[in-house]
């Protein structure tokens, strides 16, 4: 039988993610008491129950009980029963926000701000986080992205790493996105908007891909960039990061930015030991077509 607690930072999708693993075969108890896990499980692996996998969800609610998992885990992995655990994350700021939006109260929060709930929440959950098989930060997923990363784990069963990376184009006219890692200006290469017929395509039309790509200056920043990253990329995850965003600029992100971002993620796409997503974030501002 596999046994998966599903827990995390309220608010970062553990219910969501619950219903995808109902929808792919698991029996599903969600705010399970702690006390009375070791006795599911045994109950779960008996001939009458013929359950072939089972997730727990385990959160904050459980308040104090939550002392106990620490012991009850160990408890099990000695008895043979090893447990997985699939942790879902989210940056504090997309936290707060979802909150706001839903016009919720942190379970922790009381009557003080919901970022000191948040607070709190992380240090109770620390020792789960450090415990987890698969750490998943929602921060930049999408419901359906996040049912993808969900298939390729307990589906698809895929070596799954915890880094999962987002590249992004942007136009600097509108600000460099406040979540970057990494940021990279590509304004040095010669800007399509300038050239006639061009102007109103953008990084997704191959007349503007053949401009941009036919310059040695670009290939050589992707090739290095490629390189950077090649580097980097172990050593983030031993370090412990579960989310990167790649964020690449142009003027008016619509050209250079879109052309190189799409490079980027064609050599990455091939890669197994992360996530990968694209987005182009002002792609469509100020959009005007003859």
């Amino acid at each position: 039988m596999k046994f998966v607690i599903l827990t995390g930072m309220s608010g970062a999708g553990k219910s969501t993610a619950l219903k995808m693993m109902e929808d792919i075969g698991f029996y599903c108890v969600d705010n399970l008491p702690i006390p009375l896990i070791e006795k599911f499980v045994e109950l779960s692996e008996s001939s009458n129950a013929e359950l072939q996998k089972v997730a727990v969800g385990i959160d904050i609610r459980n308040g104090k009980a939550l002392d106990e998992l620490h012991d009850i885990l160990d408890r099990l992995e000695a008895a043979g029963k090893p447990c997985e655990i699939l942790f879902l994350d989210a940056e504090d700021s997309v936290l707060v926000k979802r909150y706001k939006e839903t016009r919720r109260n942190h379970p922790l929060s009381g009557g003080e701000r919901i970022d000191k709930g948040i607070e709190q929440e992380r240090e109770k959950l620390a020792f789960l986080k450090k415990r987890a098989n698969y750490i998943l930060d929602t921060s930049q997923l999408l419901t359906r992205e996040l049912k993808a990363e969900i298939s390729k784990i307990f589906v698809e069963n895929q070596d799954f790493k915890n880094l999962f990376i987002t590249i992004l184009s942007f136009g600097f006219k509108y600000g460099i996105p406040a979540d970057s890692d990494l940021v990279f200006d590509v304004r040095f290469l010669p800007n399509p908007y300038y050239v006639e017929g061009l102007r109103f395509k953008n990084g997704n039309d191959k007349e503007i891909q053949d401009y941009v790509l036919q310059f040695e200056e670009a290939h050589e920043f992707l090739d290095k960039l490629e390189d950077m990253i090649s580097f980097l990329i172990p050593n983030y995850i031993v370090e412990g990061k579960n989310q990167l965003v790649i964020s690449i600029g142009c003027t008016g992100g619509k050209h250079r930015s879109v052309t190189l971002a799409n490079e980027l993620y064609k050599r990455l796409s091939s890669r197994k030991e992360f996530g990968l997503k694209i987005e182009h974030r002002d792609i469509e501002k100020d959009a005007k077509r003859k």
